[in-house]
């Protein structure tokens, strides 16, 4: 039932015949010709071709997710023979969003490729949400995030801390009112806003400024609207972004007041146009972890690569 598989679930990734097609270097005749097999083998059609783009139909998901739980059990037995060529060769497929991507992983696969070169490492930066899925459906060995994912699910692997500043346009007149609490990037770099005796601002002095947050559904979009709610305000969104790079860059040619992990602060260069101030909020500090499927052969790969991800702190 299950011959032609690949073929029918890179259909189902792209949700189109001719992309599938170019991914799988045939042409799509022959694809539809060899989707159509799988179909009639299986006694019903997978996809629903009257609407654009193509979607799949109830029989069709449940084949997607015996296909998936077939490759899943494929790559751990794959992960299991590499592991008997003793890192000689393998891979490893990793997952984060632009800022883990970006600013965490570069350190650690530079280290991991330099003790195990023969391994290949493919990257996918995605969401959160779409990372998850790929995750789940075994397309993905680790994702990166800051997330709680469901522990019933999910192992973890601790990786770092990250704490939310509020990053101000230095020519805002809040600045002013708020100079007492005011700190600079080389402070957040020594890590004074960690410090107990640092105070919080009161965000207060902020209400009537234009705020830059990043789209809903992002982890740092809900921690700041938590932060405001709690402060008693709604903020004036003047820009909804994806990217916190990129919130954080309006806010150094002052567009407007950005939320910013330190993480970033501490890897991006400084700029004299942006002041930064603590927030005393618990949601301002959030976890960053290494996350891969519970019960899922963890492979000697992936294994080494946590090690470079935890200072060589072996997995429990």
């Amino acid at each position: 039932m299950f011959q032609g598989m690949r073929y029918v679930y890179e259909v189902y990734k792209e949700m189109s015949f001719s992309k599938a097609a170019r991914n799988l270097y045939i042409s799509q005749p022959s694809l539809s010709a060899a989707v159509k097999k799988a179909e009639q083998e299986a006694g019903f059609p997978i996809f629903d071709r009257s609407t654009s783009p193509i979607r799949l139909t109830e029989p069709g998901r449940e084949y997607i997710r015996a296909v998936e739980m077939i490759l899943d059990v494929e790559n751990g037995f794959q992960n299991y023979i590499n592991d008997l060529n003793g890192l000689r060769t393998g891979s490893i497929s990793i997952g984060g969003t632009n800022l883990f991507v970006s600013f965490l992983l570069p350190p650690l696969l530079s280290r991991f490729t330099a003790s195990y070169p023969a391994v290949e490492i493919q990257l996918a930066e995605a969401s959160t949400e779409e990372l998850t899925e790929k995750l789940f459906a075994g397309q993905l060995d680790l994702i990166i995030d800051n997330s709680r994912m469901d522990p019933s699910v999910y192992e973890s692997a601790f990786v770092c801390e990250d704490h939310l500043v509020l990053t101000v346009p230095r020519t805002f007149p809040s600045v002013k009112k708020a100079a007492a609490y005011g700190l600079t990037a080389q402070d957040i770099r020594r890590g004074l806003h960690l410090l107990a005796d640092t105070p919080a601002v009161p965000l207060e002095f902020f209400k009537e400024d234009p705020f830059l947050l990043l789209k809903t559904g992002n982890d740092t979009r809900s921690r700041a609207e938590k932060i405001c709610r709690a402060s008693h305000f709604s903020p004036h969104v003047r820009l909804k972004l994806d990217q916190q790079i990129t919130a954080y860059n309006l806010s150094s040619y002052g567009m407007g007041i950005s939320f910013t992990g330190d993480i970033l602060i501490n890897r991006v260069p400084a700029s004299e146009n942006l002041v930064f101030f603590k927030l005393g909020d618990k949601d301002a500090a959030r976890s960053v972890h290494f996350y891969y499927k519970k019960n899922r052969y963890l492979s000697q790969t992936v294994r080494a690569f946590l090690m470079c991800g935890r200072d060589g702190e072996l997995l429990p």
